[in-house]
């Protein structure tokens, strides 16, 4: 155990140093979703490939429609149909109307698409209000309509390429990978992409006292809540989470368990057990973890000028020095510690360039003047109002208090200096919401 009084700075520079990004791998778009690019994607075809129609109407020649009025209405013959995804397109000649639907291409001859509302439809009577498909009035791909109102040329048409050109950038390295962009690697024909993987992330609990959600409660017992927030936090994050249910107070135990799940972790996550009881047993399994196997590896268990979350470990282990963070047990103590180092580590280990949570300053807003330990960061859950630029405490102080951890929306950051902070005060406030 270092005897040193880490601060919350140099503790986190000692994990993002030691955290490697993963190396890349090349995925089918479905598995890439949450992945951070590793490469700089351009457009191998315009998109759209063609011009095509954003209505259903006629494809018109705007010669033969300049005049068109609701009284006197030009008639055109009808000379086909032109679906998306048909071939064999009609020429539109002088006088002439081809029937389209929406994303079909334009055929030759068309300069203009006039929605089916601006005509009859071909049936000879007033204004349409919708296109029966082709298959239910086979006889709308021919005859004559009559138009009602004028275009311009390129009216109710997408250009080729309006979206993005060939030779554009579609997306650049370091890009994360959602539904939108997803979509977008689809439209330009790309059906994998060169990604750094999500990192799989293991956390574990430890303590006799802890029991399942959905069990009864003995004498003495509690509900593992940590290892659930945890693993939904790594998520949140950008990771693919496991959670091992909790482990007893056993070293054995819990050396056992944490080397079988070394084959699919790339982050390890402890929660409990790094105190200075008798039975943290955290300590006790990992101290000497790396020192018969893999010269240096090892857990360093330290103390941090922090609250809540004084006691914290960090190391790796196994033959790929697989890092290992070891948090508080106390929920809030722990959900705290996540957010300052197991999310940046993650962060991290995504590649990603900005591994921090966002930051604000807004003015405290509370009844009466906040104390913090002297020498100590402290970091108190709060509610932000971006309106008003306050933010306001939620609940105490307290590491056991994760009903106001629920209602809190961002950390507000006390700094070791204070050891009382005035309501009004301008503060420095972490947003986790």
């Amino acid at each position: 155990m270092s005897s040193t009084i880490w601060s919350v700075d140099d503790h986190l520079e000692d994990i993002l140093g030691a955290i490697r990004p993963l190396d890349p791998i090349e995925l089918q778009l479905p598995d890439a979703q949450g992945c951070v690019l590793v490469e700089d994607v351009t457009v191998q075809v315009a998109l759209p490939p063609f011009d095509n129609s954003s209505m259903d109407g006629y494809a018109v020649r705007t010669a033969d429609v300049s005049g068109a009025t609701e009284e006197f209405p030009v008639v055109l013959t009808v000379i086909g149909d032109v679906a998306a995804g048909g071939g064999g397109l009609p020429t539109v000649g002088p006088g002439q109307a081809a029937r389209i639907m929406t994303g079909a291409p334009l055929p030759p001859g068309a300069e203009a698409v006039v929605p089916v509302e601006w005509t009859d439809g071909g049936t000879g009577g007033g204004a349409a209000t919708t296109m029966r498909p082709a298959g239910e009035a086979p006889e709308g791909a021919s005859g004559e309509v009559r138009v009602h109102r004028p275009v311009e040329a390129g009216a109710h048409v997408r250009t080729r390429g309006s979206d993005v050109q060939a030779g554009d950038l579609a997306l650049e390295e370091g890009t994360v990978l959602g539904p939108p962009q997803i979509g977008l690697l689809a439209a330009i024909g790309r059906g994998s992409v060169r990604v750094r993987p999500r990192p799989r992330v293991v956390v574990l609990s430890t303590g006799s006292e802890l029991i399942q959600p959905g069990e009864r409660l003995g004498e003495g017992q509690i509900y593992d809540s940590n290892s659930f927030a945890l693993c939904a936090a790594a998520r949140d994050a950008g990771a693919l989470s496991y959670r091992v249910g909790a482990v007893a107070d056993d070293a054995e135990t819990l050396r056992a368990t944490i080397e079988d799940q070394l084959i699919r972790a790339d982050l390890l996550v402890t929660t409990g057990g790094v105190s200075v009881g008798a039975y943290d047993v955290v300590k006790e399994a990992l101290s000497s973890v790396g020192d018969e196997d893999v010269p240096g590896s090892g857990i360093d268990f330290r103390k941090l000028a922090m609250q809540p979350g004084k006691p914290q470990g960090f190391g790796s282990i196994g033959h790929e020095h697989t890092p290992l963070l070891a948090l508080p047990g106390n929920p809030v103590s722990s959900y705290v510690s996540f957010e300052l180092f197991v999310r940046p580590a993650i962060r991290a280990l995504m590649g990603l360039k900005d591994v921090h949570r966002p930051k604000v300053r807004a003015a405290l807003k509370a009844d009466k003047a906040l104390s913090s330990p002297s020498g100590k960061r402290q970091f108190l859950r709060g509610a932000y109002d971006p309106e008003s630029g306050t933010v306001s405490p939620v609940g105490g102080s307290g590491s056991h208090l994760i009903a106001a951890l629920a209602h809190a929306d961002c950390l507000i950051v006390v700094p070791e200096s204070d050891t009382s902070v005035e309501p009004g005060a301008e503060m420095e406030v972490v947003l986790i919401g």
